[in-house]
């Protein structure tokens, strides 16, 4: 491991990765080997540590060349600063902000200090992610008048759309400057969404926390399910039956196939194509409906558990999934060439919405989207647990970095998930489905990271007395990938905003803890 130098401990995970208590010197020189190594930051939070040290932290997950390396800084000054990390990995900062209005914990040195989750919700000098605040102490609405970057010029206006939308899409504010209908700046403003997911973790049983983290963002529950159910297995030294691992991976390219599905409709629609919005939509109501049949659940909630899973595949599931399969791949290659081949649709597509690879690799975009950016990077190809680890995946990658590419990328996922399906579905193994989890002990760490549909979900989970959850933060890879849309529609028109932005499908809900 190249960072030996820190001292940090093993994690018992499926994949290779080291947690690490450090100092602000070594926090720092982490941060830029990791850089300098071609890591990138997965995810930045805090946790308030008064109540056993006295003081805050903060942690930060950075991918590092041999896995995933979890960094603990105490603070004990007060109040409470750690050092800023957005100048290495611009992707920190909307972290950061948010860190500060849950926490009080400020980056030294950021330059961007806005408020980002708060909206008024609660008053400057109120942090609700501290222990001393009460879950259900509600204040009066306070004035919020968040300052936009203004962009300036002869013919320049603004053109604010949302936060709430015409469709029944989720809130998120997008306030664009233009010229014409070229746009010259977009700026976001998140956070309408923040339900208080991270502070609902808090006293939780395990069992409990399952089912909060299986809602984090409902379109990517078996993800979310999976990465908290690992890092409990982690804190609990615990593996999983065959069995379990293999429906867990069963379920995980099932949800990864109806997203692509859904969005490949929209994408569709999105350029008048209404036909393609059609068929592609039944199609993932055909799968969502076996969903329920099979397992209970049209989304797959709740499935995956700590210690395996709570629904076992009936004896009519393989045939029924593999008859889908087949029909699947057959009407998806057929509507493909109809994309593919639509001269409208490829004008709309082709050089839109453009992310080169080399500033998707200097924002740290992640998931399918940076796969289309020439980014060939994949948790289950580059760190398969299993049952990743009996199958060969076909990483799908593109270098336009346009919504062609990301349209193209999709196609080639379903095509590759419906085959990963089928191989398993010949191999099935035996055995149980689940496992106790009787070793929950305080103090006890643990990380969970799996590839989602959209990119990487990490769960980090810290237990407290009697094995429940002292601090629980789930990310979604939306945080790292909604600042890349500001930069993927520069130049391009204003209606092609709706398309370029679902190309890449962004969750707010995951988002907005």
């Amino acid at each position: 491991m190249p960072f030996a130098d820190l001292n940090a401990l093993p994690l018992p995970a499926p994949y290779p990765g080291w947690h690490a208590q450090v100092d602000e010197g070594q926090w720092g020189e982490a941060m830029k080997r990791t850089r300098a190594a071609g890591g990138r930051l997965l995810a930045l939070w805090g946790s308030d540590e008064r109540a056993c040290s006295g003081g805050f932290a903060v942690h930060a997950a950075l991918l590092i060349p041999d896995g995933l390396l979890v960094l603990s800084l105490p603070l004990t000054q007060t109040p409470p600063r750690y050092p800023d990390v957005s100048r290495i990995f611009p992707a920190a900062g909307r972290m950061q902000r948010a860190v500060h209005d849950l926490l009080g914990i400020a980056a030294d040195g950021a330059s961007d200090r806005r408020p980002w989750l708060r909206h008024g919700a609660w008053p400057e000098g109120a942090y609700p992610l501290r222990k001393d605040f009460a879950l259900h102490t509600r204040y009066a609405t306070q004035p919020d008048d968040y300052p936009f970057v203004r962009v300036e010029g002869d013919g320049v206006h603004e053109i604010p759309v949302g936060p709430v939308h015409a469709g029944t899409i989720e809130p998120g504010h997008f306030r664009f400057s233009v010229v014409g209908e070229k746009i010259l700046k977009l700026e976001e403003r998140l956070g309408y969404k923040h339900k208080a997911i991270e502070k609902l973790f808090e006293g939780k049983s395990v069992e409990e926390g399952a089912r909060l983290a299986a809602r984090v963002s409902g379109d990517a529950t078996v993800a979310y399910g999976w990465a908290y159910a690992m890092a409990v297995e982690c804190a609990a030294r615990v593996e999983v039956p065959a069995r379990a691992a293999w429906l867990r991976g069963l379920a995980l390219e099932l949800e990864r196939i109806a997203n692509h599905l859904g969005d490949l409709g929209y994408l569709g629609n999105d350029v008048a194509f209404a036909f393609g919005f059609s068929q592609f939509w039944r199609l993932k109501e055909d799968l969502l409906r076996l969903n329920a049949e099979l397992f209970g659940h049209r989304y797959l909630m709740d499935m995956v558990v700590p210690g395996g899973v709570a629904r076992d595949l009936p004896l009519k599931g393989p045939g029924k999934l593999l008859a889908l399969c087949e029909r699947l791949e057959a009407e998806v290659e057929s509507l493909r060439s109809i994309y593919d081949e639509h001269p409208g649709i490829q004008d709309r597509y082709i050089a839109c919405g453009r992310v080169p690879p080399t500033l998707a690799e200097q924002l740290g975009l992640t998931g399918f989207a940076a796969r289309a950016s020439g980014l060939a990077w994949d948790l289950r190809v580059r760190f398969p647990v299993p049952p990743y680890d009996r199958v060969e995946v076909q990483m799908a990658t593109h270098r336009n970095g346009d919504v062609a590419a990301r349209v193209t990328v999709r196609f080639d996922e379903v095509r590759e998930s419906l085959r990963l399906v089928r191989q398993w579905l010949e191999n099935v193994p035996g055995g149980p489905v689940r496992v106790r989890l009787d070793s929950l002990q305080a103090g006890a760490f643990g990380a969970g990271w799996v590839e989602g549909w959209r990119g990487e979900v990490l769960v980090v989970l810290h237990l407290g007395e009697e094995g429940r959850i002292h601090r629980c933060h789930p990310h979604d890879p939306s945080w790292q990938n909604w600042p890349v849309l500001e930069h993927a529609v520069l130049g391009n028109i204003v209606p092609d905003f709706p398309l370029i932005n679902k190309s890449f499908n962004l969750s707010y809900s995951g988002h907005d803890l």
